[in-house]
């Protein structure tokens, strides 16, 4: 059985006028599909650097062929979701993951680009002592979980909402796994957040995340 971390990157293609509403509210849907660009970029640089095994989850089957495209190397996979809600597409991915010998998951987003190498040790450090890691988000949300076990059933979870993140850590627990919590973090979902990565990311030199910055100083003047 495969013992190293695998990470697993949540994605969906960026598409002109299709997601990252709120952002596209403020600055319009050019904005918002830079941005979702920018991040992507971000998430592909952490794999870059991740020691193990790394898996892209997109958000169809039709995508497969533009995912491949992202990745290189022996140790990248391209997973599709299935259809259905987001905890239906976890539970999917995590089982077939599992079924092909992986052991110990990361499942992150493309909407946290101030995950930092600390943050990633400090993910793989908890992993190795407990069953379940959450990162907690501001929003009430979870910007990473991890796990060395199956998730619980997570189809009826209230995910994109306030409570998601005290529900995961409720289910996960009811299923007798024993939870840890890293340091919090939160989501690129608003022109807000965009103005708080301005004082971040000035500090981190990682390329994909000074083209994201010089995107941000752009767009918002």
């Amino acid at each position: 059985m495969n013992q190293q971390t695998t990470l697993v990157i949540f994605c969906k293609r960026p598409l002109h006028g299709q997601g990252k509403q709120r952002i596209a509210a403020t600055l319009g849907k050019d904005a918002a599909y830079q941005v979702a660009c920018a991040l992507l970029d971000c998430a592909l640089e952490d794999s870059r650097s991740w020691p193990g095994p790394v898996v892209l989850s997109p958000g169809s089957e039709a995508d497969r062929d533009w995912a491949d495209d992202l990745l290189l190397g022996d140790h990248y996979q391209v997973v599709p979701q299935c259809e259905g809600g987001l905890g239906a597409k976890l539970n999917y991915v995590d089982q077939l993951l599992r079924q092909q010998g992986a052991s110990r998951l990361l499942f992150i987003g493309t909407d946290a680009p101030e995950h930092t190498p600390q943050r990633y040790t400090e993910f793989e450090q908890l992993l190795q002592r407990h069953d379940i890691v959450l990162s907690p988000a501001e929003d009430g949300g979870v910007t990473a979980m991890g796990g060395n076990y199956p998730w619980p059933e997570l189809d009826n979870l209230s995910w994109s909402t306030p409570e998601l993140g005290d529900q995961l850590a409720s289910a996960c627990n009811a299923s007798g796994f024993q939870v840890a919590f890293s340091s919090a973090g939160y989501d690129v979902d608003t022109e807000a957040d965009l103005r708080r990565l301005l004082d971040s990311l000035p500090h981190d030199s990682r390329p994909a995340r000074q083209q994201l910055l010089k995107l941000i100083q752009t767009l918002l003047g």
